[in-house]
């Protein structure tokens, strides 16, 4: 039996749980998202801007710390029963925001509802490996997985306890609508695409949070966010543009927080439908593409180029795998081949993501023979459509995938596993490459699986790896916060210093 809780972590624990931070000179905290909340449940959609709400609201099993490694929340330690079966000791001091204690039922049953295929989460296929959740003591429970799994605590930082007895009474739908953890902050008004509004959970066992209520406001366009800033109607908005950031930084009332992430910019290529059907098609988009041109002209120095699709943050990045060249003559030479000259290719995307960039993928396709049509959604809508059908995702589509476990199995495998509800692409050989990086602790073995996994990715071209992004905010001079990799967005790490 392996135990895996230094003393350390029982400090910061105890650090935690002992420190209550004093409230903000402020009482309302007015944050700019670039998207309305596609879901209040946890369980459901983990796309930027939802987690950034619903984080606030919930507890999860585990985090990370502010330097990125994993520690107890809802669990105080865990421990290796044998490689298949996981131990976790949980607090026993901690209450749902309607007075309820949380207890190892509400633990157990949110694993079961994540795992449940009838539930279908897109977050499924990260938590797959996992087989049973049992209650085994008064403040236990103990996770069973299918083999070996060297990414379940990294998968897990992202698991939030949901109140077994609630979820029961009110039903998935009405949940998703009044959802209730036992976070710091707690949902007051959802107005769709308007707002939604939180306030602070003043029996939170870690102590008041630093604001009474917390504003979170879907604000599409990016001048009106920044605009917002500069007047003091928001304090902080999210999704500042490279151009924006360096522009920002004369503004002595405003400052740009900026962090390289575990998120990588690409383009998403569907290999099961329409032009892109033909791998020589897709081939020709991988060398249409200049990514030193976009990470120059578009990013301002706030990217670092990729071959593959991961990002140097994640365990399983390989930097011996050769990107495609950047060879218009050769792609245009691929286009015809295909007889694909003047073929119509359909460009998925949302207020979420630069137009601009959206326009020069543009522009370098229509130079190699192809004609790109650009349909924007909102976020929501275009969750849904890269979740769907293959003729309902568009041939192309820009994302900036993050799936917060920094490691590869949380993002090549949802992304083009056989079966995952992303993915648009089905390969056998680079299915078995994926499934055997899952299964071993062998860390050596794992960085061999994902070189092949990415060999075959580059030949099949079903994805594009176009940069590291970094994530980019413009605050207010009195709110002190720093941004991490993994993109947290915990309320409770902010503070208000006039």
């Amino acid at each position: 039996m392996r135990k895996i809780l230094p003393a350390l972590l029982g400090v910061l624990l105890a650090g935690l749980a002992g420190a209550e931070p004093a409230r903000a000179q402020k009482d309302t905290l007015t944050i700019d998202l670039v998207s309305d909340v596609a879901t209040m449940d946890p369980q459901v959609q983990w796309d930027t801007e939802s987690y950034t709400v619903y984080r606030n609201i919930f507890d999860n099993l585990v985090t990370r710390d502010t330097g990125g490694k994993i520690v107890p929340q809802v669990a105080t330690g865990w421990h290796y029963a044998d490689p298949h079966t996981v131990v976790f000791d949980l607090r026993t001091d901690i209450a749902f925001q309607d007075g309820s204690k949380l207890t190892p039922e509400d633990v157990a049953f949110s694993v079961r509802r994540i795992i449940n295929p009838e539930f279908k989460s897109p977050q499924l296929s990260q938590f797959d490996q996992i087989t049973s959740a049992e209650i085994t003591g008064p403040a236990q429970v103990t996770l069973h997985t299918k083999t070996t799994y060297p990414v379940l605590l990294s998968q897990l930082v992202k698991l939030s306890i949901v109140p077994k007895a609630y979820v029961e009474k009110l039903g998935d739908t009405a949940f998703n609508q009044q959802p209730m953890g036992s976070g710091p902050y707690k949902l007051r008004t959802w107005q769709r695409g308007v707002q939604s509004v939180l306030d602070a959970n003043d029996a939170y066992w870690r102590g008041k949070p630093p604001f009474r209520s917390v504003v979170f406001r879907a604000v599409p366009d990016a001048n009106t966010r920044i605009a917002d800033a500069r007047s003091g109607r928001a304090d902080l908005i999210r999704g500042l543009s490279p151009d924006d950031a360096v522009a920002m930084k004369s503004d002595a009332a405003l400052k740009v927080l900026s962090v390289p992430t575990e998120r990588v910019a690409y383009l998403f290529v569907n290999a099961e439908w329409g032009a892109t059907k033909d791998k020589r098609v897709r081939q020709a988009i991988a060398m249409a593409i200049d990514r030193n041109t976009i990470i120059q002209a578009l990013q301002q120095g706030y990217a670092k180029p990729v071959n593959i699709l991961l990002s140097p943050a994640d365990f399983g990045y390989v930097d011996d795998v050769a990107g495609w060249p950047f060879d218009p003559a050769r792609a245009r030479a691929l286009i015809k081949q295909a007889g694909a000259e003047g073929a119509s290719v359909q460009f998925l995307t949302a207020p979420t993501y630069d137009r601009r960039l959206n326009e020069a993928v543009q522009q370098m396709l229509a130079d190699v023979g192809l004609k790109v049509d650009i349909v924007s959604v909102d976020f929501p809508t275009y969750l849904k459509r890269r979740q769907g059908r293959p003729e309902e995702a568009g041939n192309l589509a820009q994302g900036r995938w993050s799936c917060a476990c920094q490691d590869a199995d949380g993002v090549i495998f949802p992304l083009f596993h056989t079966g995952s509800i992303w993915s648009k692409y089905s390969n056998p050989e680079f299915d078995a490459a994926v499934d055997a990086a899952r299964i071993t602790l062998d860390e050596k073995q794992r960085l061999t699986d994902y070189r092949k996994a990415f060999e075959i990715l580059r030949d099949e071209v079903p994805g594009i790896g176009l940069f590291q992004d970094y994530a980019l905010y413009l605050a207010r001079r009195e709110l002190q916060w720093t941004p991490t990799a993994n993109e947290a967005f915990f309320i409770m790490d902010m503070k208000w210093v006039p």
